[in-house]
Parts: C-alpha cells; structure tokens; sequence
C-alpha cells in the first residue's frame, strides 16, 4: 500500500491523466491509492499470462500495453487491443476468480497503479461509496468496450 508521502504526487498524477478520478475529491483519490500499488514496468516485460490466477487491475498513469490472446496456432498470438495512458486493464479480475484469458505485455515502459482484488473488498468494505463510483466507472469502462467489440464484429458480416 501507498505511504503517505507518495500519495500527493501520485493523486495529483491520476487526477491528470483519468476523467474518472477528477470526478473524485482529493480525499477519495487519496483512500484509493491507500489500498493501491504504484509500479513501473519496463518495455518487453509481461505483467500477466493467459491462465494466470493473480487478480488485479491496473490503471495506466504513463506509457503502453499490449493485451494479446492465444490463436489456433501454437505460440502464435493476435493483439486484441493497445491501452495507453488513462486507461484501466484487467478490470474484470476484480469481479471475479477466473483466470486471466489473455496476456498483457508492456510495449512501452509504464507506470501503473494497481489494485488487488483483496484490497478491492476492503476499499467495498471501509468505504462503500467510493467503492460503488469505481464499480460504476469499472461497469462504464467494460460497457464501452463491449459496445466497441460488437461493432467491430457487426462490421465483419
């Protein structure tokens, strides 16, 4: 979890870079980084593997990752989507239990802040109504997504 002391920075970052945490107040970005990890990874490294079990989320403050999903063919993969900065990846591993099904590579070094499914239940816990904004916003972000992935699809046929 975020000391003190790296929070302010960090707050004032996200509010920057996310519409979502500028709808918060600075007290409410600050209880969410508490229960957050500030990391940087760098280029070519992979933050997680289809199959994989760790069930977290991350909120990209810089850079950019790839999410890519096994083919037919073995070892080769297609990339299903790139997210840059003020985006949130692997949202729905807070949701649930299930493993990853895809992979996410970092195809330029970023900065993530992340946030475990253990500490989502606690943030649900301690502070309901923050908790409910970021599920509504979690909820808006997959909805896109969704929208986007069907009309892509309906384009194909």
């Amino acid at each position: 979890m975020q000391t003190t002391r790296t929070v302010d920075p960090l707050s004032e970052r996200m509010k920057e870079v996310f519409r979502f945490f500028q709808t918060l107040t600075d007290e409410e970005v600050r209880i969410f980084l508490s229960f957050c990890e500030n990391r940087q990874v760098e280029e070519g490294k992979t933050l997680w593997k289809e199959g994989d079990t760790d069930n977290y989320a991350a909120f990209v403050v810089a850079g950019k990752l790839g999410i890519k999903k096994k083919t037919e063919f073995e070892g080769k993969y297609m990339i299903v989507g790139i997210f840059a900065r003020g985006t949130v990846v692997g949202e729905l591993c807070l949701l649930t239990d299930r493993a990853r099904s895809v992979t996410s590579v970092v195809l330029e070094p970023v900065d993530i802040v992340i946030l475990t499914s253990r500490n989502f239940e606690c943030l649900m816990s301690g502070h309901p109504t923050l908790g409910l904004k970021l599920l509504k916003h979690i909820f808006t972000v997959i909805s896109k997504r969704l929208s986007r992935s069907t009309d892509r699809i309906a384009k194909i046929f």
